[in-house]
């Protein structure tokens, strides 16, 4: 059984034990703190899909937090613009939060 929920404005396939790496949800979640999110646009319950309009009644999915910051790869950004003597450099690291999913509730 698995799930397309929305989380942050960012679809993802939840199924149970799996683990999934979402946008930083704030410094209010600690580790092992449970979060539902009631978003889900799909449910496929061996081969009987329910498609939500826009989301499905009742379902949800439950998840437990595993690590609340995790810093993603760092990424360099150069901007420049030949023969103009203009030159940018920038780096950016994205902050995630690790959880795992305990439950598909449809």
């Amino acid at each position: 059984m698995y799930a397309i929920v929305e989380i942050q404005g960012q679809q993802f396939r939840a199924e149970a034990g799996k683990k999934l790496y979402v946008h930083y949800l704030g410094e209010e979640r600690k580790e092992g703190d449970s979060v539902e999110f009631d978003r889900v646009l799909l449910v496929d319950a061996d081969g009987a899909v329910k498609v939500g309009a826009p989301t499905v009644k009742g379902a949800k999915v439950v998840c437990e937090v595993k690590a609340p910051l995790v810093k993603g790869e760092h990424i360099i950004v150069f901007k420049k613009k030949r023969r103009k003597g203009y030159r940018r450099l920038n780096g950016h690291r994205q902050q995630f939060t690790q959880l795992e999913i305990k439950d598909v509730i449809a």
